[in-house]
């Protein structure tokens, strides 16, 4: 593969992960309302989930997945409940972020799964690399199941470096908030109000 073109795609990643969509949010979420750990457990899986979604746009699967009607909105509608699942969860939990993280059992492998599930039940995913990876896949040279493998692993990797650093930078932003009652109080409502939206978006998206 041509090193330019290689280079070209990871500014395009690298921008694509920094806006603000599910994954980058869902991570803010859960570092700021757990800790750092919790955010980069979650990012682990949000980045496992992905490597399914590559997988699946290199084997052609997406692709059967998003010409079949019927397997769109059983995708769709599992991930949109998920989703609105998890935000009740958050509701629920409203008030225990004023908890010290340190004196909590997290489950971070629990995290790491909501993170894979998150992603994996989110058909807009799919077709996210079903549109990106062939626009950098040149005729010649390796073929192109490869190229577009290679260009996933490429793009998971600085998600998920990425996503570290969020973890770590949004760990600050929480024990800042430690100290405001008044707005720690706020943050768990504020996260099941970011999945419910979420939730909602996939719900009603179309192909």
């Amino acid at each position: 593969m041509d090193f330019m073109l290689v280079l070209s795609f990871l500014g395009v990643a690298i921008f694509l992960t920094l806006m603000p969509g599910p994954d980058i949010l869902f991570v803010i979420a859960q570092s700021i309302s757990q800790n750092k750990k919790a955010g980069i457990a979650t990012s682990l899986g949000l980045c496992t989930g992905l490597m399914v979604h590559i997988t699946a746009a290199t084997l052609g699967i997406s692709a059967m997945v998003y010409q079949s009607s019927l397997a769109f909105s059983i995708v769709k509608y599992i991930g949109a409940a998920y989703l609105l699942f998890l935000a009740w969860q958050s509701f629920k939990e409203k008030d225990s972020f004023l908890i010290d993280s340190s004196q909590q059992s997290l489950n971070y492998k629990s995290l790491y799964k909501k993170g894979i599930l998150m992603n994996i039940l989110n058909p807009k995913v799919s077709l996210f690399f079903l549109a990106l990876l062939p626009q950098f896949v040149v005729s010649t040279g390796s073929p192109v199941s490869v190229q577009m493998l290679i260009l996933g692993i490429i793009f998971m990797v600085q998600a998920l470096v990425i996503f570290i650093i969020v973890s770590t930078f949004s760990d600050k932003i929480r024990y800042v908030l430690l100290r405001k009652p008044a707005i720690a109080k706020r943050v768990n409502i504020i996260k099941g109000s970011l999945l419910g939206f979420i939730g909602v978006q996939i719900a009603f998206s179309q192909k």
